[in-house]
């Protein structure tokens, strides 16, 4: 098993830049969610704010040859939703909006569901539990507790609600690579896993369905979406491993009502 690398200050500081700037995309891009708007007119405005607004470069551009600014996944699309001119938005839809933000050599990462008009009680509640698996997952995060213990809270949680956990995706390390050791899966079990330690930095980004965890990879290479083509969800952050337990490093000031952005 490849070892997490620890972060140093400086290091730390600089991804605090880069989780900020990935979380300001995500607050502003909430403003030009709407019926009609199409999934490719969302990665052109994230693609063009992160560069001129906030001067930096958008991190999944160019990784792994995948040539937009984010991911845009619409209802039964569970991760990987490649942007279109074609597929536009209508009332009723949800859509996970995942985006990285590359700022002086450290990446931020960050997803986010966004319900377009009155969406059903149904989907309302799968995106909420999504949200709330992510919350219980982070508040989990401390040294001497393992990537097992934040499995088996979203798997535990998912599960009771009647949702499955998709697994053949997973959260991961990430500093001055997108993707580092180590692997963080969104099921498991208590006291399993490797132990956290100070200075670790890793997402946790729960793929929750609504019906079975069965997957099917789209021809284009990227979309994934579920098989029985119910809906799915997805949330994310950049967590670092403090001395007592947690910062959300890609905090939105939106999210204060439910979760600290750190413990104190």
């Amino acid at each position: 098993m490849q070892q997490p690398v620890i972060k140093t200050t400086t290091a730390i500081d600089k991804m605090r830049v880069a989780g900020a700037l990935t979380a300001k995309v995500l607050e502003e891009v909430k403003y030009i969610i709407a019926p009609g708007i199409s999934t490719m007119e969302i990665n052109n405005f994230c693609d063009h704010f992160i560069q001129h607004q906030l001067n930096a470069i958008p991190g999944s551009k160019g990784q792994y040859d995948y040539p937009f600014a984010v991911n845009t996944s619409v209802n039964h699309v569970i991760c990987h939703g490649v942007p279109s001119k074609s597929t536009k938005l209508k009332k009723g839809d949800i859509v996970n909006i995942d985006l990285t933000v590359l700022k002086d050599g450290y990446y931020g990462d960050s997803s986010k569901m966004f319900s377009i008009g009155k969406i059903q009680p149904h989907a309302q509640k799968l995106t909420d539990i999504t949200q709330e698996c992510l919350y219980q997952a982070i508040k989990v995060v401390k040294p001497g507790n393992t990537l097992g213990d934040i499995g088996f809270t979203i798997q535990s949680l998912a599960e009771k609600n009647g949702y499955s956990v998709v697994r053949e995706f997973c959260g991961h390390g990430i500093g001055s690579k997108m993707h580092e050791p180590p692997e963080v899966r969104h099921y498991g079990k208590p006291d399993e896993g490797l132990v956290l330690k100070e200075g670790m930095t890793f997402t946790i980004e729960p793929m929750i369905n609504q019906g079975k965890a069965d997957i099917r990879q789209h021809p284009d290479g990227w979309t994934v979406s579920t098989k029985d083509r119910r809906l799915s969800a997805q949330c994310e952050h950049t967590i670092l491993v403090t001395d007592t337990g947690y910062e959300i490093l890609t905090y939105r000031a939106e999210e204060k009502e439910y979760i600290p952005r750190t413990t104190s």
